[in-house]
């Protein structure tokens, strides 16, 4: 008999939102995510240490800072390149999260990105691009979308910044469910049964306007709390998912039923939408959950960037010390 993991695969793409070697390797999904705080988990075990000391070997820029930034740059095509190895599909790679609300700096980051990839052997046609869902994110991963890089909208909490991430043409969105559910539960004290969940349902209202009007653009429901919920999914294009989700359902031999349908979403009574600029930032900001979860999550991300340039400055002003003595 097939096991739950199993049974998800025939209906769902699965990827796995790690940046632990192992854990891929183990595990075998099609795609992998990561982001700066799997990678400052990465940075922090020893077995990594030969990853973490050749990207400040190889670090440049004119002084301490501007090498700090290029190696951690390089730190993260180095465990993206490694993941590359281990799985046949997409690789995501974060740009800088306190990038989030500069357009140019943003394409250029991820340009930096995909040629360090390129440099290594990694072709763009494997790497997403990872971008918050602000509105500056978007027009970036617009453009980037028109040179030919491929982008994952990461931090999307609401139904117009899909839209908005449709219409830009992105390969990839990545609407979060447990922190949509996270932050529910703490506003109203209740719990939710999965087929009420708040980030369900938000997932379920995207995929459905996206296969009713036949954009192309890839949902992949993230940041999953529960295997219940996971499963509540079923049938959406990915899912990605933390290794301890899959494992527990490698043990499970629940029967699995897709939850969403790309054929019945084409036949719904759904109305098309418009979001330009003044729409979107209307939109989020009659959307308090969305607005204090992206905000927070960019902040996150930023704090987990800075722990990992912080480790890496400090192992690359002991390499200095060495150097000169």
């Amino acid at each position: 008999m097939a096991n739950t993991r199993e049974g998800l695969a025939k209906c769902t793409t699965i990827v796995a939102d790690t940046g632990d070697l192992d854990s891929i390797r183990q595990l075998k999904p099609d795609d992998a995510t990561t982001n700066p705080s799997l990678i400052l988990a990465a940075v922090n075990n020893p077995k990594f240490a030969d990853l973490v000391d050749s990207a400040i070997k190889e670090a440049q820029g004119e002084d301490l800072e501007e090498k700090v930034k290029d190696a951690v740059d390089r730190l993260g095509v180095a465990f993206g390149a490694e993941i590359v190895k281990l799985v046949p599909g997409y690789v995501s790679t974060e740009v800088d999260a306190r990038l989030s609300f500069d357009v140019q700096g943003t394409i250029a980051k991820a340009h930096k990105t995909i040629s360090l990839y390129e440099k290594v052997g990694v072709p763009k046609e494997r790497i997403l691009i990872k971008i918050a869902s602000t509105w500056e994110g978007i027009q970036a991963a617009k453009v980037l979308q028109e040179q030919g890089v491929r982008c994952n909208m990461t931090l999307l909490f609401n139904f117009y910044q899909a839209i908005a991430a449709a219409e830009a043409k992105v390969t990839l969105i990545s609407p979060f469910v447990g922190r949509i559910l996270d932050w529910y539960k703490k506003s109203t004290g209740k719990d939710y049964a999965h087929d009420e969940d708040p980030g369900v349902l938000s997932v379920k209202k995207i995929y459905n306007y996206y296969k009713k009007y036949g954009y192309e653009t890839i949902v992949m429901g993230a940041s999953f709390r529960s295997v219940g919920e996971v499963l509540a999914l079923a049938g959406c294009d990915r899912l990605t998912i933390s290794p301890a989700l899959l494992t527990e359902m490698d043990g499970m031999t629940e029967a699995v039923t897709p939850k969403v349908d790309a054929a019945a979403a084409k036949d719904m009574d759904i109305p098309k939408v418009t979001v330009d600029e003044n729409v979107f930032r209307w939109q989020m900001n009659e959307d308090p959950m969305a607005t204090e979860k992206l905000a927070e999550g960019i902040r996150k991300f930023a704090a987990d960037l800075v722990k990992v340039e912080d480790i890496v400055r400090e192992k690359l002003q002991h390499c200095l010390r060495k150097w000169m003595a």
